[in-house]
């Protein structure tokens, strides 16, 4: 059995072709889509974070939303650029859409990725301290996040405050038990699994890594997550980590589907340059019939040892094509593979 989701970048045009041509399109059709995906049967309704693009990049609101539409489903990010966020104020708005869904959240969190613009996150009024990079500002970001989920007391209360408070220090609120255990890191490298392993977060590892071995990109992720749960192991934790996967898959059971990713049939893995530092390895699409993926994904070392698997969708093509294109695999290829 797995857990079944998709991630929607959450892309808008204004292009007579595309379904989603403005950005109150994208984040009505992406409540809209989260509600039918919640009656087709899926778990999880995720979303990617970019500043400076025509893409959802103020979560919040979005998960707010759909967690009051729906009642069943997870909710998530996959992931937030920690490079742009406060911590304190990220954790109110994430205690409040947890609390309005009623304790669904899933927040994926990570360093970023290639940007917009040059050094965004100054924009947002954050640098690196000195000696830091915009990386270890993220992962600073994220560690100060992750202390103030627990829901400890930390700062001194006023001795004149305008409400009474409780004893002791004050903590931020509102505070949602639990949030702290369903954080997630999106990790692009194996080192980065092994440091979010030694925190206690999730791992979410979508289509892109570090090509760290040359060897075939599935089992790279593959060898990452083992890397990523010996280190949850060692460090003792008292949980287990969930792991998600993200994948670009379709099932061909129609003309539309055929048009759209026939040719993704033959899709392989891209090796290019993220950065001037970075050479990584991109994941290759799955398109054909029922039973030439449930063969395909069989094979797929990454998928096997995760528990949840985030479908990325079209969100330019509609509500409706893509409520099919996850009807799709719940319905004819899961099963196949036991995921159902």
């Amino acid at each position: 059995m797995k857990n079944i989701g998709f991630l929607s970048f959450g892309h808008w045009t204004d292009h007579p072709e595309s379904g989603t041509r403005t950005a109150s399109d994208a984040l009505l059709q992406a409540i809209d889509l989260s509600v039918a995906a919640e009656e087709l049967g899926a778990d999880g309704a995720y979303f990617r974070v970019h500043h400076f693009a025509q893409q959802y990049a103020s979560p919040f609101p979005l998960l707010a939303a759909i967690g009051a539409r729906t009642s069943r489903i997870e909710i998530g990010t996959g992931v937030i650029d920690m490079r742009y966020e406060n911590p304190l104020y990220m954790a109110e708005d994430a205690g409040a859409a947890d609390l309005i869904s009623g304790g669904r959240l899933q927040l994926g969190i990570s360093r970023g990725s290639p940007e917009q613009v040059i050094d965004g996150w100054r924009h947002f009024g954050y640098a690196p301290a000195e000696g830091e990079s915009d990386a270890d500002m993220g992962r600073r970001h994220t560690e100060r996040l992750l202390e103030v989920l627990k829901g400890e007391g930390f700062a001194a209360p006023s001795p004149r405050p305008m409400f009474p408070n409780p004893p002791g220090l004050l903590r931020l609120e509102p505070h949602s038990e639990g949030l702290r255990d369903r954080i997630w890191w999106g990790s692009g490298s194996n080192a980065t699994a092994i440091w979010a392993a030694k925190l206690g977060m999730n791992l979410q590892s979508s289509t892109l890594k570090d090509d760290e071995s040359g060897k075939p990109f599935h089992v790279q992720q593959a060898e990452q997550i083992e890397l990523y749960r010996q280190a949850w192991k060692e460090a003792g934790h008292q949980r287990e980590p969930r792991v998600s996967v993200s994948r670009s898959i379709f099932a061909l059971t129609d003309e539309r589907d055929w048009q759209y990713f026939g040719r993704d049939r033959h899709s392989s893995d891209q090796v290019g340059n993220i950065d001037a530092k970075t050479r990584a390895v991109f994941g290759r699409s799955y398109a054909g019939t029922p039973e030439e993926l449930a063969k395909k994904l069989a094979e797929d070392e990454a998928i096997a040892a995760a528990d949840t698997l985030l479908l990325t969708v079209p969100n330019q093509l509609g509500v409706d094509y893509n409520a099919h294109v996850i009807e799709s695999i719940l319905k004819y290829v899961a099963p196949e593979l036991g995921w159902r």
